[in-house]
């Protein structure tokens, strides 16, 4: 079995256009040694999730190519509260979404959540605990466009038809 490693991946670049990375788990894939399965969604990385099937390295500005999504929405909650009363407050009813923790640091909580679900109900549960913390804010971190931030990628119907 493969052990988890953690790939340098460009999440974008700053000011000075120098790339910020971002380490992100993965597992390599048997008999693929530039393929690997996501074990998180990332914090920063956009258009990835937990599950998803990269190719890396890859000569492009990210360094990987995404070869398979999983199904998964990566969700991306950033706040100014006490990380750890959100955490207490929001996990337990995305767990019960089926949804799952990929990151809690300061400041920020990642979630990694089957489309399957359906985007409403998500966006109730999500919306219903951060009533209660103003300062905080959600984005998905793989539904849209990286480069507008407002495009659909529609991966989704993809995978939808699929099944």
């Amino acid at each position: 079995m493969s052990q988890t490693q953690q790939l340098p991946v460009i999440a974008g670049y700053n000011d000075n256009n120098d790339p910020v990375v971002e380490q992100v788990s993965a597992i390599a894939v048997e008999g693929h040694p530039d393929q690997f399965r996501l074990q998180k969604s990332p914090v920063f990385v956009r258009g990835l999730a937990s599950g998803d099937l990269i190719r890396y390295p890859a000569d492009n500005t990210g360094g990987y190519e995404l070869l398979e999504h999983s199904g998964n929405l990566s969700i991306r909650v950033f706040s100014k509260h006490n990380i750890a009363e959100l955490d207490q407050a929001l996990t337990p009813d995305i767990e019960l979404i089926d949804g799952t923790r990929d990151v809690c640091s300061p400041g920020v909580l990642i979630y990694s959540v089957h489309v399957s679900i359906g985007f409403k109900k998500i966006e109730e549960v999500i919306t219903a605990v951060l009533k209660r913390f103003p300062e905080s804010v959600w984005y998905y971190g793989n539904v849209y466009d990286p480069e507008d931030g407002q495009t659909p990628l529609n991966w989704w119907q993809d995978l939808a038809s699929s099944v």
